[in-house]
């Protein structure tokens, strides 16, 4: 049961939650009633939070269906990956790298390297980017960052189950790191913004064939 604190709030985290670990789906309704039941709460923060993905783009309301997870299609991805793209070029140009922090997106590179499945290696490369911007001092932009990438989670996990695929985003890690570590974040930025865009151009044939 949920604590009646902030109960939109929580109740959003955790369709967030059930969403990246790949537990809700691309064109699955989001019921209400049972949702409610579930979690022991009243419908309204359930509605609430729903609100809020929807304005997120993370879901959509349908007439006579009521509130689902979008279908993919490449006009999306194509804004999805590009604005992501230049929020994290702003984000890492705004921001100061310690060697603590070169050190966990090492670590984390490995986790991603590691992963023993598609949705574990998603989430690592998730995660190898939230680190990577977590600097930047501009709590409205990470949390737009955060709620763009939960909608990239379907896109990546309906299209990027290749292993062969995240050699050349293996690559692209270490060279990106290895320029912060050289304080080129220049260089960095360019890297970055491939990595997006390497992803892109593969999801954008995808939905093509």
């Amino acid at each position: 049961m949920l604590v009646k604190i902030n109960l939109r709030d929580q109740v959003r985290d955790y369709l967030l939650a059930e969403m990246i670990t790949g537990k809700l789906h691309t064109g699955k309704t989001i019921n209400l009633a049972a949702l409610a039941r579930n979690l022991k709460v009243s419908v309204t923060p359930i509605r609430e939070a729903l609100t809020q993905l929807q304005q997120a783009h993370i879901i959509q309301a349908v007439p006579n269906r009521g509130f689902i997870i979008a279908e993919l299609d490449v006009k999306e991805a194509e804004d999805l990956y590009g604005l992501v793209a230049n929020l994290e070029v702003m984000a890492i140009e705004n921001s100061e790298f310690t060697t603590q922090d070169i050190e966990q997106l090492r670590n984390q590179q490995e986790v991603f390297e590691n992963a023993e499945n598609a949705i574990s290696r998603i989430q690592a490369d998730l995660e190898f980017h939230r680190l990577l911007t977590k600097g930047y001092p501009n709590d409205l932009a990470l949390q737009i960052l955060n709620d763009l990438k939960t909608r990239i989670f379907f896109y990546e996990r309906a299209f990027t189950s290749d292993d062969s695929f995240y050699n050349k985003s293996d690559n692209q890690h270490e060279a990106i790191i290895s320029a912060i570590a050289d304080d080129n974040v220049p260089t960095a930025s360019l890297l970055l913004k491939m990595n997006w865009m390497l992803i892109l151009n593969y999801i954008q044939k995808k939905l093509s064939e």
